[in-house]
């Protein structure tokens, strides 16, 4: 499912592009699915992701302290200025060099190219829902996303948190052949690729790659999903997932 790093690129090009055209129509339009944002706020708010990542790549560490102290700069200036920053770091740099991640698995600059293709994907969504002008998303990018937040974000140690909201479930979101088997503890969720689909499940989410990505990111709707099994292991995920995507 993965894309080459040259592909990440060019979909944080494409998607940051589109985030700036968008937000031209207006910057103080509320965000709805980011409440409490204006589209001002949404664009701050990726231009500074993007200076952190920025600086994960060139210092090799977690910057600090964060975040820095900003001018007056124009919004939309300030989003074009970290957009060609990251961009060029990103194209300068092997994407197996060594930069600070999150991730303990993987600590590389083709880690952030992935994750920053992620990251403006989704905030272009949240800036076109905004604006009523909501375009489609990549179905390769989609389903690398699904990936990525699945096994990257949901998968983890939850014991700080624990969640006893609802039972313990085991979930099989599934996108065509490619499918990935959730199971959800209240210390833990464990999330693998689901090679077989024989192991027994609670519930199965089927759909295609660009309605999975929005709804488990919380961009869209559950309507285009098809759901069996227990529908409280649904909802289950369902509410995990809001947990892991704040």
């Amino acid at each position: 499912m993965r894309l080459s790093h040259d592909s990440y690129v060019e979909h944080v090009r494409s998607e940051a592009a589109r985030i700036a055209a968008v937000a031209q129509r207006g910057l103080e339009v509320d965000v709805p699915s980011c409440p409490g944002w204006t589209v001002r706020d949404l664009v701050e708010h990726t231009a500074e992701v993007y200076r952190h990542k920025i600086a994960c790549m060139q210092e090799k560490a977690f910057p600090e302290p964060w975040p820095p102290e900003r001018d007056d700069e124009p919004a939309l200036d300030y989003f074009a200025r970290a957009t060609e920053d990251l961009l060029t770091e990103l194209t300068s740099r092997d994407p197996l060099e060594f930069a600070e991640t999150w991730w303990w698995d993987e600590r590389t600059v083709g880690f952030w190219g992935r994750r920053m293709a992620h990251e403006s994907a989704i905030h272009r969504i949240d800036a076109e829902l905004a604006h009523d002008d909501v375009t489609p998303v990549d179905a390769a990018l989609a389903l690398d996303g699904a990936d990525e937040v699945l096994r990257l974000m949901l998968a983890e140690d939850w014991s700080d948190e624990p969640y006893r909201d609802l039972p313990p479930a085991i979930v099989r979101v599934r996108c065509g052949d490619v499918a990935w088997r959730a199971v959800m503890e209240p210390m833990a969720v464990v999330v693998h690729v689901d090679r077989s689909s024989d192991e027994p499940v609670d519930a199965t989410v089927t759909g295609d790659a660009e309605a999975l990505y929005l709804w488990l990111w919380g961009r869209g709707p559950d309507r285009t999903l098809a759901s069996d099994g227990d529908p409280t292991a649904v909802a289950h995920l369902d509410a995990r997932m809001r947990l892991a995507t704040l």
